[in-house]
């Protein structure tokens, strides 16, 4: 009860800093950003169930987090509630870094990885498809926010009703799905695997498209799209 109540004094102390920081000072606090993984997160006034809750946090939704204590954060809210909630239900999220080709630097990884392999094969390098880069990014994200791991979206159907439904034409079509914190080692399992390697190394493909998210699940999604045409 005495740990408790010395929590709740710490988080209250913090909270007063950062109302301050947020207030008619206009002063800057350094904050990361977290996007909630549950249906439904309780935000408390104090690190323990026991608390009350102030509000409710919606699945997807991002908060800012301003410190942690035990498992909890000290976050924000978008309507600007302080309070606390479980960390084990916030993903923390990073801004992507691009690149002078439009990619983020994971996707840029991928991309020259791939191509790597291909040339190493006598195959000449993947060319990036603007639209088909899109579809790789919606997949990307739909693969974490629906936390599935499949070809099949819930949401958007196979791979090829994706295209379809994004107007892009083709001859031939695959894609490649991977959860992994190393994107060279997602790849070597796919050139592990002989319909994935078989993907990477097809002279019928001339345009990919690839989409890299943060997962709490697996570090790291990875999606490639392969077309040719």
């Amino acid at each position: 009860m005495e740990r408790t109540i010395f929590c709740l004094l710490i988080i209250m102390t913090i909270l007063s800093f950062i109302n301050i920081c947020l207030g008619t000072e206009n002063q800057e606090h350094e904050f990361q950003t977290g996007i909630v993984t549950t249906n439904s997160l309780n935000l408390r006034t104090g690190t323990d169930t026991s608390f009350p809750t102030i509000s409710k946090i919606n699945k997807n939704e991002s908060v800012r987090i301003y410190g942690k204590i035990g498992d909890w954060y000290i976050v924000q809210c978008n309507d600007s509630q302080i309070g606390v909630a479980s960390a084990k239900y916030i993903s923390l999220t990073e801004e992507p870094i691009y690149t002078n080709n439009g990619l983020s630097v994971d996707e840029n990884e991928v991309l020259s990885i791939v191509n790597k392999k291909r040339a190493e094969n006598g195959l000449s390098p993947l060319i990036i498809d603007d639209n088909l880069q899109n579809v790789a990014r919606l997949k990307a994200n739909d693969l974490v926010e629906n936390n599935y791991f499949a070809h099949t979206s819930p949401v958007y159907g196979s791979p090829f009703e994706m295209l379809k439904s994004n107007s892009i034409s083709y001859k031939t079509a695959s894609e490649n799905i991977a959860g992994n914190s190393s994107l060279e080692e997602a790849i070597n399992s796919w050139i592990s695997s002989e319909s994935h390697r078989k993907n990477i190394l097809s002279n019928d493909y001339n345009y990919t498209g690839i989409g890299v998210v943060n997962s709490i699940t697996y570090g790291k999604i990875i999606v490639e799209f392969f077309i040719g045409k």
